[in-house]
C-alpha cells in the first residue's frame, strides 16, 4: 500500500473515532424524540438539564461507579409503553440500560450513554391472601416491599439489606445480597429457598413487544432462564412471589474492635460448626477502615426471642456498639447504615466455599488487613469481607430447577463476598486487580484444606463484570444460549449491559 493511501485511510478512521460518538449521541436523541412522541400519558421522557432532579435520580447508582450519563432517562408506566420502547429501541439499534434499584456494583450493567430506562413506575405491592402470593413491581427495592406486607403479617423472600432493587436481585438468582455496612433480610432463605424458588411468575416485555405472564407451565424453558438468567429475555415489569407467616424477630447489628476479633472469628467458627437451626443467622463483615480492622455483625432469628445459647457468644464479646433487640421485620432489614460508602465507586466480587472453617476465617482476616493496608494510601478505600454461612440444605427448596444455581441440591456453596470502594476513577484498574488477587488466594487456602471449589459456581449478583459466563451459569450455559436465541433472535437485549449469553 502506498503512503498516501494509507495516509487517507488513517485519515477516515481518525474522523470515524471523532464523529462516531457525536453519531451515536445523534442518533440516540432522536430515539429518545421518538419515544417522547409514542408513550402514553402514564410514561415520561427526561434530559440531562430536567430542572426537576427526574434525570439524575433516574440514572443514579448506589456505586457511582455504575452511574453513566444517558442522552435521556425515560420512566415506562405500563407495560403496553415498555413494549413501545422495547420496539423502538430494537429498530433504531440503539444501547439502553434497565435500572430497578440501582444496586449493582458492576459498570454498564444497568446504566448507559444511550436510552436509560428506569423502572420507577412499577412501584405496585399487591397481596392475594387467596393464593398467598404478593405481585411486586420491578421499580421496588425490598424495603417497600416487606413495609408494604408487613400490616398483612406476611412476607416473601428478598434482600437482605436495605436499597436493594427487587429486579437485579431476583432477576440474578436472588440468593444474597449486601451492602456496607451490612443489615439483614433474606434469611427466610434458610427455611424457603431462594428467591427465584419462591417466584410463581414473571410479567415480562419480549424483545419483540409482546406482553406476557411467564410461569412453570406456559413457557418451563424461559421460566427457567428468568430464574437467574438477568436481563437476557426482556424486560420484566412485574414479579409474583409467595408469601409466608412473617411476625416480630430479634436481631440487629454489633460492632467490635480490634482487640476482640480473635474472640469474634471463634465465635463465628462455631456458629458455622454447631448451629442447624434454620431461623437463626449471622453475617460477620471483616472491614478495614481508618487504618485498622474491625468488625460489623449482624445476628438474626425468626422469632420474638432467639432459644438459649445459639447467640451468647457473640453478646458475651465486649462491644463497641449493640443495636439488638425485638422488632418488625421492616425495622431490621434498616437498622444498619447500608448506605455507608453512597457515592463512591465500588465493586464486588466472591468466593464460594462449603466451609468456613477456622483456617478459612484466619485467612479472610489477613486478606482484609493485607488489602486494607495496601491499599488505604488511595482515596476513599474501604476493604470488606462478609462472611455468609448457610446450611447445606439451602438448594434443596426448590421443586423446580433454575438458570442459578446451575447444580442442585449439591454442592450446597456458601458465598463469600469481597466489597472494595474507592473514589478516584483512576484507581479502578487496581482495586479490579486487587478482588482478583484476594478471590484466588482465598481459593487457594479452601482448596488447601481439602475444598473442591476450584471450579465452583459464583453467586451472580456478587460476580465480577468479567466473570466468564461457565463460572456462573456451569453446564446450563448452553441451554440459557438457546433459549435467548429463541426468545431474542435479534440480539435486542445485547443493547444492553449485563453477563451476555
Amino acid at each position: 500500500m502506498s503512503r498516501s493511501k494509507f495516509r487517507g485511510i488513517s485519515t477516515l478512521l481518525t474522523l470515524a473515532s471523532i464523529l462516531s460518538p457525536r453519531l451515536a449521541l445523534a442518533l440516540a436523541t432522536e430515539t429518545c424524540t421518538q419515544i417522547q412522541q409514542a408513550v402514553s400519558s402514564a410514561s415520561a421522557v427526561y434530559y440531562p438539564l430536567d430542572l426537576l432532579g427526574n434525570y439524575a435520580s433516574d440514572i443514579s447508582h448506589w456505586a457511582a461507579s455504575s452511574t453513566q450519563e444517558s442522552t435521556c432517562s425515560v420512566e415506562p408506566g405500563s407495560a403496553a409503553d415498555v413494549s413501545v420502547i422495547i420496539q423502538i429501541l430494537a429498530s433504531t439499534n440503539t444501547s439502553f440500560a434497565v435500572k430497578g434499584g440501582g444496586h449493582t456494583a458492576n459498570p454498564g450493567f444497568s446504566s448507559t450513554t444511550g436510552v436509560h430506562i428506569s423502572m420507577k413506575r412499577f412501584s405496585g405491592v399487591v397481596y392475594d391472601a387467596g393464593s398467598q402470593t404478593a405481585t411486586i413491581g420491578t421499580g421496588l427495592i425490598w424495603d417497600d416491599v416487606y413495609e408494604a406486607l408487613e400490616p398483612h403479617g406476611v412476607n416473601v423472600v428478598g434482600g437482605r439489606v436495605s436499597g436493594v432493587g427487587v429486579a437485579g436481585f431476583t432477576l440474578g438468582g436472588g440468593k444474597f445480597e449486601l451492602g456496607k455496612l451490612v443489615a439483614f433480610a433474606g434469611v427466610l432463605t434458610f427455611c424457603y429457598g431462594l428467591t427465584v424458588d419462591t417466584v410463581t411468575a414473571f410479567e415480562l416485555v419480549k424483545p419483540n413487544g409482546d406482553i406476557a405472564s411467564i410461569t412453570e407451565a406456559s413457557d418451563p424453558d424461559l421460566f427457567f432462564g428468568l430464574k437467574g438468567g438477568q436481563n437476557n429475555f426482556g424486560i420484566v415489569t412485574q414479579i409474583t412471589l409467595k408469601t409466608f407467616p412473617q411476625g416480630q424477630v430479634w436481631g440487629g447489628l454489633i460492632t467490635y474492635t480490634l482487640a476482640q476479633i480473635p474472640a469474634v472469628s471463634a465465635a463465628v467458627a462455631q456458629f458455622v460448626s454447631n448451629v442447624t437451626d434454620p431461623k437463626a443467622a449471622i453475617i460477620p463483615t471483616y472491614n478495614f477502615l481508618l487504618g485498622q480492622p474491625g468488625i460489623s455483625h449482624v445476628m438474626f432469628y425468626d422469632a420474638p426471642t432467639p432459644p438459649p445459647g445459639i447467640f451468647d457468644a457473640f453478646l458475651a464479646i465486649p462491644h463497641l456498639t449493640e443495636d439488638v433487640s425485638t422488632r418488625s421485620f421492616t425495622s431490621l432489614v434498616q437498622s444498619a447504615p447500608s448506605n455507608a460508602t453512597t457515592g463512591a465507586r465500588g465493586a464486588f466480587h466472591t468466593v464460594s466455599l462449603l466451609d468456613y472453617s477456622p483456617t478459612v476465617i484466619s485467612a479472610i482476616l489477613n486478606e482484609t488487613i493485607f488489602w486494607g493496608s495496601h491499599l488505604a494510601p488511595f482515596s476513599g478505600s474501604f476493604i470488606s469481607y462478609d462472611i455468609e454461612p448457610f446450611l447445606p440444605t439451602i438448594f434443596s427448596h426448590a421443586s423446580t430447577t433454575s438458570a442459578y444455581p446451575p447444580s442442585r441440591p449439591d454442592p450446597a456453596y456458601m458465598p463469600l463476598n469481597l466489597y472494595f470502594a474507592w473514589s478516584d476513577p483512576l484507581s479502578d484498574s487496581i482495586f479490579h486487580d486487587a478482588l482478583l488477587q484476594s478471590t484466588q488466594q482465598l481459593t487457594n487456602v479452601a482448596i488447601g484444606e481439602g475444598q473442591a471449589v476450584a471450579d465452583a459456581a459464583l453467586y451472580t449478583n456478587y460476580a465480577l463484570y468479567d466473570t466468564p459466563l461457565e463460572r456462573i451459569y456451569g453446564d446450563n450455559v448452553g441451554r440459557l444460549r438457546s433459549i435467548q436465541a429463541a426468545v431474542d433472535p435479534g440480539n435486542v437485549m445485547g443493547l444492553a449491559g449485563g453477563f451476555k449469553f
